[in-house]
Parts: C-alpha cells; structure tokens; sequence
C-alpha cells in the first residue's frame, strides 16, 4: 500500500509526450534475452516496491505474538496472504495513478510504457484472489478479516486516496493485518498449538480456561476482552504510526510542509519510550527494538521539518515505512516471543539494502 501522492489531472500535451517517448522507446532494437528478464524484473520490482515489501510479514507475526500462541500454520497462511494483499495495492495503486504519475512521475513503470495498465490491473486482482485464497486456509474467521482488509485496499487506492479519509483507511488497513495474523493463529485447532517459550498457551491461561471455552484437540480458540486488548493494543499503534506516514507522504512530491513531521516526530518519539518501558522479562529486546524504532523514523521526521524538501520529505516517508519493522518486533517482544522479534528485525537490513536499489515510495 502505497504513500499518497497529490493529485493533478494530466494535460493533454504531458500524455502525448509520455506516449511519444513510450513510442520512441519500442522502436529500438530488443535486448538479449538475458538482459530482457532483467529488465521485466527490475520494472516489476519498481511496480510492486518489493522493498516495502519487508514490512509486512511483521504485521502478522505481531499478531500471533499478542495472542500468546506460538506461529502456526495458521499464521504462515496469512503472512502469504498479507504479502499478496500489499503488492495487490501496489500494483492497483500504479494503475490508478497512471494519469497523475504521467505528469509528476513519468519514469514510474505503467507512465513509461514498461508495464502495461492492463497488465498491472490484471495483476492487482490475481494477487487480490491469491491472498483471499490463502486466508481461506487459515479458517473463516480469517477470511473475514482477509476480505475487510482488500476492501479497504481498493477502497483506498479506487476512491479514497485524494479524501480527507486517506490516512484513516491506509491505518485501518495495517492494523487489519496484524489482526489477521492473530485471527489465522488462533483460528487453528488448539491441539497443534504450544504457547512461545515463557508464555502459556490462550487455552490454558485463566481468563480462557472455562466451561464455555472448547479444549483438547480440534477445539478452536476464542477471543475474550483480555485477549482483545492484547491484540488491540499493537493494531492501534501500528495504525497511529500509519496515519502519520501517509499524511507526510502527502507532501512529498513537492515538500514544503514544516509542521506535518512534527507530530509523527512526537508521537514516536512518545511510543519508542513506552515500547521500551516493558516488563523485565522482555525489556531488552523491547528496548533494542524500540531505539531502532526511534532511530529509523523519529530522526528523519526531524530532518523533514527542519528543511521541508521534497527530497527529506521522501527520505521521511521512506524511513516510516521501514520503521514499521522495528515497531512490529518491539511488540512481539512486549507481548513475551522471543523468537519472533529476532525475526522480525532480521528483515530490516534486507530492507534497507533493497531501498537502495528500489524505492519504497
């Protein structure tokens, strides 16, 4: 799902000359076979922002971890799910945009002619079909979520994306991922579950163990107010830290808002000393995720108000996105996983070298 962008109607002498240079470009001799796979990559790649992609599995596993239970397969399901659900944004985002990218972004894939519209819709719906198919695998209740979540997604990149409800709906979207990832987990039956190591599991705790609850195998867990708070809690954060980035995301084509980093910069600041003020057990994992948190997205908000350049701009809303990852293993680790947070942060240096080559944004 990607940042917004400001929106501007292309005048007729900018697609002629995006259409002449697209033109111009496929009359020249075809390049060898080798280098031709390359390039389709490489403009597929640009399309779907494969280096964004990095911040999704994290939405989900955050998930699982508030729920207490240890990854299933269950969660493995809506990881595949959540990452076919974001590159279908991506590519339906392009398509959408194609007209506006025509003026202000002529390089992008669809404006340039390197990917066809056609081709990016019919990819944005096949990857649309996929998720929902994988969630299907991870039981009802997660298909529920699945197919709140690609509603919100092409609600947003078809309607709302130029509305003063934008930033809301690009929230409500990553906060349904990491519902999906506990709802997948605790949809599978209890008898393929342990709990993660230093935590019970949902079935065995207190506040679940009662009459109206099923146990043993094939039973299936349900979420109570305890467990709702338990996920509640990280979907909000998570959404708050989204609103942020795509209301910065809005000036960066063009910069020159000084005041709109300046909150993102509190509030991250903020949540980056409460993640790391966790109880002891998984206070040092908490706390090195909360610092890279911090580190990634509070600084490069700063630099954007201090000068409002649609260059810093983007380094801002580049630096959000990768700040999901810290974010999401900060979580993990409050909720008591110890592998997962590991894991998590493992993916951001993937994500930081693929940056280099591909823009998130």
């Amino acid at each position: 799902m990607s940042p917004l962008r400001a929106t501007l109607a292309p005048p007729a002498a900018a697609r002629t000359a995006t259409s002449a240079r697209a033109g111009s470009d496929h009359n020249h001799a075809s390049p060898p076979a080798g280098q031709g796979r390359r390039a389709r990559l490489r403009n597929w790649a640009e399309l779907l922002r494969v280096s964004a992609l990095f911040t999704v599995p994290g939405d989900t596993l955050a998930g699982a971890a508030a729920t207490g239970l240890r990854p299933g397969r269950g969660t493995a399901y809506a990881v595949g799910a959540s990452l076919c659900l974001y590159e279908a944004g991506m590519a339906l985002n392009d398509w959408a945009d194609r007209d506006e990218d025509a003026v202000e972004r002529p390089h992008r894939p669809v404006p340039s002619g390197r990917i066809s519209a056609a081709a990016a819709l019919g990819a944005a719906g096949l990857l649309t079909a996929a998720g929902l198919t994988l969630a299907a695998r991870a039981g009802r209740p997660a298909l529920a979520v699945a197919s709140a979540l690609a509603a919100t997604v092409w609600a947003y990149d078809l309607q709302l994306k130029h509305t003063p409800v934008a930033p809301a709906a690009m929230a409500a979207a990553r906060a349904l991922d990491l519902v999906l990832g506990a709802t997948a987990t605790m949809s599978a039956p209890c008898g393929q579950k342990k709990a993660e190591a230093g935590l019970p599991p949902v079935t065995e705790s207190a506040e679940l163990a009662s009459p109206a609850v099923p146990q043993g195998p094939g039973a299936r867990h349900y979420v109570t107010p305890g467990a709702a708070l338990r996920i509640g809690t990280p979907a909000a954060a998570l959404a708050a830290h989204t609103y942020a980035v795509t209301a910065v995301s809005k000036h960066e084509a063009y910069g020159g808002s000084t005041r709109t980093p300046l909150a993102p910069f509190g509030a991250t600041t903020t949540l980056g000393l409460l993640l790391a003020r966790t109880r002891p057990t998984a206070r040092p994992l908490a706390a090195l995720a909360a610092t890279a948190y911090v580190r990634t997205s509070a600084l490069a908000y700063l630099h954007a108000a201090l000068n409002p350049s649609a260059p810093l701009t983007q380094r801002a809303v580049g630096g959000g996105i990768r700040a999901m990852i810290p974010l999401q293993a900060a979580f993990a680790a409050r909720s008591g996983a110890r592998l997962t947070p590991l894991a998590v942060l493992g993916l951001a240096p993937m994500a930081r070298a693929l940056a280099r080559k591909v823009s998130p944004t």
